[in-house]
């Protein structure tokens, strides 16, 4: 009877933290919606926290069309098709080269594997803004700085270690007597990357998939520095409209703009989030 009522309250007090925790974590994003559904008379005289008295969705469709993002007033459609040019070919490269290289360390083995990894470890944990002024001079040299090519060479780059990272601990944990098999049956290194160790991957490639492209869409340092004026990411633009010194301060329309920017790492989240957990439990670091 002791340990039952011991668990009973043990429980209570894990949903009670859970609860707290979520509201703690959705009140701003509570706030976020209702500011945004509000004209800028009405938050001048209620509670941030106050329901919409007529909600209205002007201050979304401004900052979709025609908010200014410093010298233009095209709101965030063009960030956001400039976010996806961008996230796409990066997320498909990196974790393309990142499975190969992965396996490679995991089956093939070639010589100084230890090194290569060992070099890939370091260097997913350094900061990357120390190459930020180096790889400016190197894409200026090659003609890719402020370009679309450029900003996707960097993101594909700075995603190959903690890619390679993950797809190698999660193919260490495969039975290698598969690998062995397909050896003796003849199979080629493509062969059997394509045939049998990427039917055994989905785990790892949506956890791989949502990391990167979350990462992608949310970066503002690389997208600031390297895509030019011309390839300018959401988050570039959602700095800019926020931080504009023309006319009055439209929180409503910055509300808006915010929750426009975290849809797409959002809807990502909602919709795979469940094949996350499995997908690191499976991928976690192996000898």
């Amino acid at each position: 009877m002791r340990m039952s009522s011991e668990k009973t309250l043990a429980r209570t007090g894990v949903y009670a933290f859970l609860v707290i925790s979520a509201a703690f974590f959705l009140m701003p994003f509570y706030v976020m919606v209702v500011t945004s559904l509000k004209t800028m008379d009405e938050i001048r005289v209620t509670s941030i926290f106050a329901l919409p008295d007529a909600p209205t969705l002007q201050a979304w469709v401004t900052a979709w069309q025609s908010a200014c993002t410093g010298l233009n007033c095209n709101g965030l459609s063009v960030g956001f098709f400039n976010s996806v040019m961008i996230m796409v070919p990066a997320t498909v490269f990196s974790i393309l080269l990142g499975a190969v290289t992965g396996y490679a360390l995991s089956f093939w083995r070639p010589k100084g594997t230890g090194l290569i990894f060992g070099i890939l470890l370091v260097a997913a944990f350094i900061p990357y803004q120390v190459f930020i002024y180096p790889l400016v001079r190197m894409l200026s040299q090659v003609g890719l700085y402020n370009s679309l090519a450029g900003i996707v060479a960097i993101h594909v780059i700075f995603g190959m270690p903690i890619m390679v990272l993950l797809f190698r601990n999660y193919y260490a944990g495969l039975p290698r007597d598969l690998f062995s098999a397909a050896r003796v049956d003849g199979g080629g290194f493509w062969v059997i990357f394509i045939r049998l160790i990427l039917p055994l991957s989905p785990p790892i490639l949506i956890v791989a998939v949502i990391l990167q492209s979350t990462h992608i869409w949310n970066d503002f340092l690389f997208g600031l520095v390297f895509a030019g004026s011309d390839n300018q990411p959401m988050t570039v633009l959602l700095n800019n409209i926020v931080n504009s010194t023309q006319g009055e301060k439209a929180y409503n329309v910055n509300m808006a703009a915010t929750i426009l920017t975290a849809a797409v790492p959002l809807i990502i989240y909602l919709a795979s989030g469940r094949w996350f957990v499995r997908g690191i439990a499976a991928g976690a670091v192996k000898g």
